[in-house]
């Protein structure tokens, strides 16, 4: 089997100001690009030759793991925008958000204080178990909470050419203009 690379649902632009054209040329365009050849070349002959991606995960490390990691992530983080994204979640999510973080604002900021707070590159997740109930997790380099036998729903992609052409060194500012473009029902379906 071999993956490809999915074509976005917007144009390159359709996120902007959150995220720049620029950027998802760049992250999406090439970033991504490289990872899903680098698992191309990393599985073939192999027993993860036909293993569907999250399983790759859960079993390889090293290069295989950070190469099928990364390709995975950077999917679920672009299929999380939408150019009409933003507002609220509701439902049994938004439920969820409100018993577990307090309420909407209190995980938002959780949120933010957890991408910037990490050290270095990585991600922020909110995941679930299989209880529904909710985390916010660091992830460094490719870390992925499938590995803990988490459901992932949302992720803030914090390795510095997600925001670094757009926001500099302004990290909190990146991760709280993704507030705007979240297609809440994407991520609702998740939960």
């Amino acid at each position: 089997m071999e993956y490809t690379q999915p074509q976005l649902p917007y144009d390159n632009d359709a996120l902007e100001p959150a995220i720049s054209a620029r950027t998802v040329d760049f992250h999406y365009g090439r970033h991504e690009k490289a990872y899903i050849d680098n698992l191309n070349r990393l599985i073939k002959d192999t027993i993860y030759a036909d293993m569907p991606l999250e399983e790759i995960i859960r079993q390889a490390d090293g290069p295989l793991f950070n190469n099928a990691s990364q390709a995975w992530n950077h999917i679920f983080y672009f299929f999380t925008f939408s150019p009409d994204g933003g507002g609220e979640p509701a439902g049994d999510l938004r439920r969820a958000i409100d018993r577990d973080f307090g309420s909407f604002d209190d995980f938002k900021r959780k949120m933010v204080e957890a991408g910037t707070a990490l050290f270095g590159s990585g991600w922020v997740w909110l995941s679930k178990d299989d209880n529904g109930k909710l985390f916010i997790t660091q992830g460094r380099n490719a870390e992925n909470p499938l590995r803990d036998g988490l459901i992932p729903l949302l992720t803030f992609d914090v390795w510095e050419h997600a925001y670094y052409l757009d926001f500099q060194n302004r990290r909190a500012d990146a991760l709280n203009a993704l507030w705007s473009i979240i297609d809440w029902d994407v991520v609702e379906s998740r939960y």
